[in-house]
């Protein structure tokens, strides 16, 4: 079951691709978290991930930070392998913290569906948007920005213009 508004972040520790372990508490100084379930090979996450990689540039000097996560079953989906994600990871720039759930616990907890899905907490690690990054697979055709605005919504000490979105993608890869 997905994690509904007002619920509170569930704790995690897990390594990244850049060799450290983060836990929840690590974003402590954060205004708002950004928890981003992704994945190397889904086709949706292609399409949508140099957009998620912007977000993060565009917000981090005004305290967000953005978190991506891949729980694939990695022994069905070789390509979403701890090793893969690192290359990946290099390969796109990405300047966001990727970490590697094996376990499958957070996505579990998160009650995450699709790669990609995003969860945006605030400040007191309390759920404000889940959802989609946006309206369109195509960066072209985007109408709605729903990452976007409720980042912005929620920096302004506002509510998000929508709370909850339908995230468009793969399956997660569950075991």
């Amino acid at each position: 079951m997905t994690l509904a508004k007002g619920d509170l972040a569930p704790a995690f520790a897990l390594p990244g691709v850049d060799g450290a372990t983060h836990a929840l508490d690590d974003y402590g100084d954060a205004r708002l978290l950004v928890l981003a379930q992704l994945c190397n090979h889904c086709p949706y996450v292609l399409a949508w991930e140099d957009r998620l990689n912007a977000v993060a540039q565009d917000f981090a000097d005004r305290g967000v930070r953005v978190v991506g996560l891949s729980s694939n079953d990695a022994e069905a989906y070789p390509e979403d392998s701890f090793d893969r994600m690192r290359e990946h990871a290099a390969e796109k720039g990405f300047v966001f913290d990727y970490l590697y759930d094996e376990p499958q616990e957070l996505a579990r907890a998160l009650g995450s569906e699709r790669t990609p899905e995003v969860f945006v907490f605030d400040d007191e690690r309390r759920l404000r948007y889940h959802g989609a990054i946006d309206d369109s697979r195509e960066p072209g055709d985007v109408q709605r920005r729903y990452l976007r605005d409720a980042l912005e919504a929620l920096l302004a000490d506002g509510e998000p213009p929508v709370a909850e979105t339908a995230p468009v993608g793969c399956t997660v890869k569950w075991r």
